[in-house]
């Protein structure tokens, strides 16, 4: 239903009210203000930190690298590729805060800096800065107009993600993917679509975890 409507926004005034809703469905309950179910709460609840910092058995990531991966990648989307803005790890003094000397969105990260990067973060420090990157979000898409969803990428604004640090050379697909996109585009996927699909991971990861 996303997808038609931001395809065909003018069709659909209330393309940014569908956002939204679905948009605070992956981040903590404490963005809706309508109260609506959180996936990154049902992965979180119950769930001790050891449990949000291991690696299961023959898999890839932790529930803490889903979280950082999904809070970076949606950070640097919307806040420098359709915003034009600074990302809110950087104006916001996030790293101090999370404990660690990673930038990078994670995608680069080896199978050892991954475990490094689980055992090493601070876990509510960084949910706050998923919170935080959540309202920054809402508050560029509030200010998008229907003509604004159709604008291409800016190619400088690619290239400062890697000036920065949040995208490395070894992730440069990243910004050939999204320079192919036009901000619905960008709606359609880092915010949305990417975070369904990492947290239905984490959710999995967890049951693994806890299974008897």
């Amino acid at each position: 239903m996303l997808r038609e409507i931001l395809t065909h926004p003018g069709r659909h005034p209330d393309w940014r009210e569908c956002f939204l809703r679905q948009h605070a469905r992956m981040h903590s309950a404490c963005l809706d203000p309508q109260g609506g179910g959180s996936l990154e709460d049902a992965v979180c609840e119950n769930a001790p930190e050891e449990v949000l910092r291991r690696i299961p058995p023959r898999g890839e990531h932790s529930i803490a690298w889903v979280l950082w991966h999904l809070a970076r990648i949606e950070d640097v989307t919307m806040n420098v590729l359709a915003a034009g803005d600074e990302q809110v790890f950087r104006r916001e003094d996030w790293p101090g805060r999370l404990g660690v000397d990673v930038v990078e969105t994670g995608n680069a990260l080896t199978p050892q800096e991954i475990a490094a990067l689980s055992e090493a973060v601070d876990i509510p420090a960084l949910r706050a800065y998923r919170l935080a990157v959540g309202r920054s979000t809402r508050r560029v898409v509030s200010a998008l107009t229907v003509s604004g969803l159709s604008r291409r990428v800016e190619p400088g604004r690619l290239e400062r993600l890697l000036d920065e640090g949040a995208v490395v050379e070894a992730s440069r697909g990243l910004l050939d993917y999204w320079g192919r996109r036009d901000i619905a585009g960008l709606l359609l996927m880092p915010p949305t679509r990417h975070c369904l699909v990492h947290l239905n991971e984490a959710l999995e990861i967890k049951r693994r975890l806890l299974r008897p």
